[in-house]
C-alpha cells in the first residue's frame, strides 16, 4: 500500500503543479472552481491506468520475458519528462488563458496530466498487478492533490511548480528502477 501512495502521489505530481498555478490565476476562485478541477483530474488520472492496463493485459504472453525492463523504461521516460519539463523546458503546460476550469481548456489539462498514468498501467499489467485499486486510489490521491495545489496557489502563487513536478518524476524514476532490481534479483 505504501508503494502504491508513493506511485499515487508521484502521478499526480503533474495536476498539483497545474492546480497550483491554475489556483493562482483564476480570480476570484469559488469552491465551484476547485471541485471541477479536481474531480476531471482525479477522474481522467483514474481512467488512464485502466486503459493502459487493457492494453498491457492484452499483449503480456509477448513481453513478459522482458516486462520488467518495459515497466522500468516506461517509469524512466515518463519520470525524465516530467522532471526535464520541470528543470529545463521551462513553462510547457502553465500558462492559461481565461478560466481553466472550464470547456476545453479543462479537458485538454486533464489528459495532459493523466498522459503518465497511461504508462503506468502498462507497466502495472507488465507485471502482473491488478489495476482496479490502483486507480481508484490515483484517482482518489491526485483530485486531493489537486484540491490542495488549487488552494496553495491561490494562496502563495505559481512559483513552487516546477519544483513539484521535478520532484514527481524522480519518484517515477525511483519506483521504475525498483521494479527492475526486484525483477532482476528474484
Amino acid at each position: 500500500m505504501l508503494k502504491l501512495l508513493a506511485l499515487a502521489c508521484a502521478l499526480a505530481m503533474d495536476a498539483f503543479a497545474v492546480a497550483t498555478v491554475a489556483g493562482a490565476t483564476v480570480r476570484p476562485m469559488t469552491r465551484g472552481h476547485v471541485a471541477r478541477l479536481a474531480f476531471h483530474f482525479g477522474f481522467f488520472q483514474a481512467l488512464m491506468p485502466v486503459l493502459g492496463w487493457s492494453l498491457g493485459r492484452a499483449v503480456y504472453d509477448y513481453v513478459a520475458p522482458f516486462d520488467h525492463w518495459v515497466a522500468f523504461g516506461l517509469l524512466a521516460l515518463v519520470g525524465g519528462r516530467m522532471f526535464w519539463g520541470a528543470t529545463v523546458s521551462g513553462s510547457e503546460g502553465r500558462s492559461f488563458s481565461g478560466d481553466p476550469t472550464r470547456g476545453w481548456t479543462l479537458v485538454m489539462l486533464s489528459i495532459a496530466t493523466s498522459i503518465d498514468a497511461l504508462a503506468v498501467g502498462l507497466s502495472l499489467a507488465m507485471v502482473g498487478e491488478p489495476i482496479v485499486v490502483p486507480a481508484v486510489v490515483i484517482g482518489v490521491v491526485t483530485a486531493a492533490f489537486t484540491a490542495s495545489g488549487m488552494a496553495l496557489g491561490h494562496r502563495v502563487g505559481s512559483n513552487w511548480g516546477r519544483g513539484v513536478e521535478a520532484f514527481g518524476g524522480v519518484v517515477l524514476i525511483a519506483i521504475g528502477t525498483k521494479i527492475l532490481i526486484e525483477h532482476l534479483t528474484a
